[in-house]
């Protein structure tokens, strides 16, 4: 509350230089005393100012009148220099300086009765970034008054898991893809929070081993981990794929909620809670890892992290699940079939896509010199990372299967190793992509 009481209280701003500001203050008048039935009036003053010189802008009351300055805005207009602006009030005798800062071009400072001082841009950016790609400490700005907090954070997306080895005329599996992680917004007045806060990034899922030769089964894929700043807010990590075998089922992650995704299995990693409804999921919960398949309505999330590919027993591959905001699946690896022959591996699913799965990292090439998968291309933007594709196979003897493609960064899961053959190791699986909190003041 700011009151002027006498006829000789005043509240003048200084100036520094000639770049223009823009006052407005507005005040009710009340009688001095009040009484019963007393009349309240409105009113307001509006300034500019183009000089470094000291103007009065908001005037003494009249006698036995009490002046409540309700609101002050002092703006700088000017579309390049700065000006150091200083708020007095004056009895006529004693000066107080309320409030003096260097106001940059487009920026304001101003005064609100049951708020206080803040300052802002005409364009409303934050005075404030602060990115963390590592778990560590957020302290709140103290070279300005902190109106309000948006708080970004993306959990870290699931590790593929490895592809199987096979021999002969056997079915085999490449690995299944890991959950991305979820993307979670709020925002929060600077009030509730402390003068520090902890942030937490969470780390990707590492890589699903490939299954050594004679038949050996691939690795399941790391599980992704949460990031969260303080209690306030929280983004789950996607769940590893899991790791390619004989003819079962060869489940994705599932991807981050406000919960971590699971790991898949021999049946599809579950969802980050709150339950996801695969497909029209519009909230924060993440989606189911897949086990085939892969049609444009399952396995998608809006805000929590895509679903890893799986493939079914027969077997039948599919894509990585697509997120509107969160990090997108990582696809399948390839697999082979009792002919013997191969079944080709799937891509990751997109960030910024709920239309249908797959359109992230590309699959590997399959035969005698399979490739990888490729990466996931990063988040921009507000994005997330879009999941790795999956790892090229092969039945050539003696052959290894390739690597799942890496998770882009952030959140993106992790593509399944391809199947190998013989002595030649099936392949690995692509690593989860590290989370981030990015935390914005104004």
């Amino acid at each position: 509350m700011l009151i002027l009481k006498t006829t000789s209280d005043k509240i003048s701003l200084v100036t520094s230089s000639t770049a223009t500001i823009d006052v407005h203050a507005s005040f009710i008048d009340a009688p001095d005393p009040i009484v019963s039935g007393s009349t309240y009036t409105a009113g307001r003053k509006n300034t500019d100012i183009s000089s470094a010189t000291t103007t009065d802008v908001v005037l003494a009351p009249s006698a036995s009148t009490v002046r409540n300055v309700k609101t002050l805005i002092v703006r700088n207009t000017d579309s390049t220099n700065p000006n150091t602006v200083t708020v007095n009030l004056t009895d006529g005798t004693t000066v107080a300086t309320l409030y003096s800062i260097t106001l940059q071009a487009g920026e304001a400072l101003m005064y609100d009765d049951g708020y206080g001082w803040k300052v802002g841009t005409l364009a409303s950016t934050p005075r404030d970034v602060q990115v963390f790609t590592a778990s560590g400490t957020w302290t709140k700005p103290v070279s300005f008054n902190p109106g309000i907090v948006f708080i970004h954070c993306i959990g870290g997306g699931g590790g593929g898991g490895g592809g199987g080895n096979g021999t002969g005329a056997a079915v085999r599996k490449g690995g299944g893809g890991g959950g991305g992680g979820a993307s979670h917004q709020r925002w929060v007045h600077a009030s509730m929070l402390g003068s520090t806060e902890t942030v937490t990034v969470g780390t990707g899922g590492g890589a699903g081993t490939g299954g050594t030769g004679g038949g050996g089964a691939g690795g399941v894929g790391g599980q992704g981990n949460g990031s969260s700043f303080g209690a306030h807010v929280r983004a789950g990590g996607g769940g590893g794929g899991a790791g390619g075998g004989a003819a079962v089922v060869t489940g994705g992650g599932g991807g981050g909620g406000w919960s971590d995704g699971g790991a898949g299995s021999a049946s599809a990693g579950a969802a980050g809670a709150p339950a996801a409804n695969n497909g029209t999921n519009n909230g924060i919960g993440g989606a189911t890892g897949s086990i085939a398949g892969g049609g444009t309505n399952v396995n998608l999330a809006e805000y929590g992290g895509g679903g890893g590919a799986g493939s079914s027993s027969a077997p039948s591959t599919s894509p990585g699940g697509c997120s509107l905001f969160g990090g997108g699946g990582g696809g399948c690896g390839t697999c082979s079939n009792a002919t013997p022959g191969l079944v080709a591996g799937r891509a990751g699913g997109a960030s910024g896509s709920t239309a249908t799965n797959g359109g992230g990292g590309a699959v590997g090439t399959d035969g005698a010199a399979p490739t990888a998968g490729t990466a996931g291309a990063a988040g921009t933007g507000t994005l997330a990372g879009s999941g790795g594709g999956g790892g090229g196979g092969t039945i050539t003897a003696n052959t290894a299967g390739a690597a799942g493609g890496a998770g882009g960064i952030p959140g993106g899961g992790g593509g399944g190793g391809g199947v190998g053959e013989g002595s030649g190791v099936g392949g690995a699986g692509g690593v989860g992509a590290r989370g981030e909190v990015r935390v914005y003041t104004y």
